[in-house]
């Protein structure tokens, strides 16, 4: 399967598991994706909104897809409302696209490359949400340096 779409009204956790609003996503529609609980995902919401997500364990075997404030707003939707959604495979398996920084870094840097190239999907994430967060293209480079660098030394110990 490469895409489902469904409505459901719009969910929220409790305070203590981080409060995000959500939509659940129950296992036996994610068990016919190809790579299963890890599949990356596109949600649209109402043909309005679309982002790239995950899938997050919802504690009791299902699943479900954090709904930031910011496209709730977009949306004009809150707590309980319902929503028209369709999740589809995200062609691009990492998820987000690579900063032309990292790109260039690595480009410059086989070594840093092979080490890249051997971390979880989930780690260069990371690295890119990290990279992300700073403008200065300097504190970039220094961020991917000190990232590579711990890596590194994970793969010699």
């Amino acid at each position: 399967m490469d895409f489902y779409q469904d409505t459901q009204s719009i969910k929220q956790l409790e305070k203590r598991k981080g409060g995000y609003f959500y939509l659940k996503i129950d296992s036996k529609i994610i068990e016919q994706f190809s790579r299963k609980r890890a599949t990356r995902l596109i949600c649209t919401i109402d043909e309005n909104v679309t982002y790239r997500c995950g899938l997050n364990h919802l504690g009791d075997g299902n699943y479900f897809i954090i709904l930031a404030s910011k496209y709730l707003d977009q949306l004009e939707k809150e707590l309980g409302d319902t929503v028209e959604y369709k999740i589809e495979k995200d062609p691009d398996q990492l998820g987000v696209d690579i900063p032309e920084v990292l790109t260039a870094f690595l480009e410059q840097e086989p070594e840093s490359k092979r080490i890249f190239d051997q971390l979880t999907d989930g780690k260069k994430r990371s690295l890119i949400y990290g990279i992300l967060k700073v403008k200065d293209i300097d504190s970039q480079v220094k961020n991917i340096q000190d990232f590579i660098e711990i890596e590194r030394r994970k793969i010699k110990s």
